[in-house]
Formats: C-alpha cells, structure tokens, sequence
C-alpha cells in the first residue's frame, strides 16, 4: 500500500465490524477490492477475533491523490 502512496484508516469498530477507509493511492484503485479481502481484512481478523466483518466505507471515486488520475489536460487521450 505504502508503495503507491496508500494508507488504511480505522473509522470504527461496533457489532464485530471494522469500518475502514482506504486513502491515498489506494483511493480509487481497481484493486484495492483485492488489497481489502486478501491482506488487510485477513490481518484485522486474525489479529482480533471478535471482529467477524471488515467494511470498507471508501468513496473510490473522489479524493486529493487517487490512484487514478485524468490526464493533466483534463481530457482522455482517446477522445
């Protein structure tokens, strides 16, 4: 995460459920779906068993430095 300038944020914990916010990078990347389910929602678990379910709250398409950014012109090259 820390390679493509991310960063994972605990919100809260209520019920057995960690809500999470992933930032930075992470941010709108197409596979920070992965990143949630193979490594920080198995570590969070492991880790602490009375937690059952980790949600992630993110909004992926908004933010200062997502992963995916439009070109400098503000155009798709495609067009």
């Amino acid at each position: 995460m820390a390679t493509h300038g991310g960063y994972v944020a605990l919100l809260d914990v209520r019920d057995g459920r960690a809500f999470i916010r992933l930032g930075g990078g992470c941010q709108g990347c197409g596979m920070a779906s992965v990143t949630l389910k193979q490594g920080i929602e198995k570590s969070i678990l492991n880790a602490v068993p009375e937690i059952t379910e980790v949600l992630d709250t993110t909004d992926h398409a908004s933010g200062q430095n997502p992963f995916y950014q439009p070109a400098k012109s503000g155009q798709s090259p495609f067009d």
